[in-house]
């Protein structure tokens, strides 16, 4: 006669507070997936599942396929990275004002209309959140501006980092846009100490 043979199983929650014998494995009913114990630590160890969502920690994964993942705050080392694309914030405005470079955005910001005035770039890493706070001492971004001009050319006059003007380091003075063109200014913001930052700016003219 053909029987069932069921083990102890709950929620995670329920994992949560219980403490399994040593070499016990029960049934994570929430997560589907099976937990083994050591007969000391409450909740035990999830096997990884097929479809559920779940942190790998200090795991090494050789010649897997990642399809479109999301990596926030990781360390690639002596690797070798091909076709990497980036985002671009394309807005249909022109440059004036005040200008939030919110890089948690894009890196790259290309105002399609003529500018209208001379600007301020204020880059940050978002409305919330400092670049400061978003780099550690000794980090280094890249943040590139795309300022079109019509027959009358304005450019970035001033640069702040987190709302504090900086003065960038440049291979020489840039004191002017150029007219009927795209002007490119790259900006590699290197954090020295908290709160402070070298900056190297480029212009370059398309037209």
């Amino acid at each position: 006669m053909p029987f069932a043979f069921q083990r102890r199983r709950g929620t995670t929650a329920q994992h949560a507070s219980f403490t399994g014998l040593l070499g016990e494995l029960t049934v994570d009913t929430t997560k589907n997936t099976v937990v083994v114990h050591n007969g000391s630590t409450a909740g035990g160890f999830p096997l990884a599942g097929e479809t559920i969502t779940q942190t790998l920690t200090n795991k090494t994964l050789t010649s897997p396929t990642v399809n479109t993942p999301t990596i926030a705050g990781g360390t690639l080392t002596d690797s070798i990275v091909r076709g990497l694309e980036e985002d671009v914030n394309i807005v249909a405005s022109a440059a004036t004002g005040t200008i939030n470079l919110n890089v948690e955005t894009a890196s790259i910001w290309y105002y399609t209309s003529n500018a209208t005035a001379n600007h301020t770039l204020n880059i940050r890493y978002s409305s919330t959140v400092s670049l400061n706070t978003a780099l550690a001492v000794g980090d280094a971004i890249t943040v590139v501006w795309l300022n079109t001009n019509g027959t009358t050319a304005y450019y970035p006059s001033t640069i702040q980092i987190d709302g504090t003007t900086v003065t960038p380091k440049v291979p020489a003075a840039i004191t002017a846009g150029n007219a009927s063109s795209i002007d490119a200014y790259s900006f590699t913001i290197v954090k020295t100490a908290s709160a402070t930052f070298t900056v190297l700016e480029t212009q370059t003219k398309f037209a």
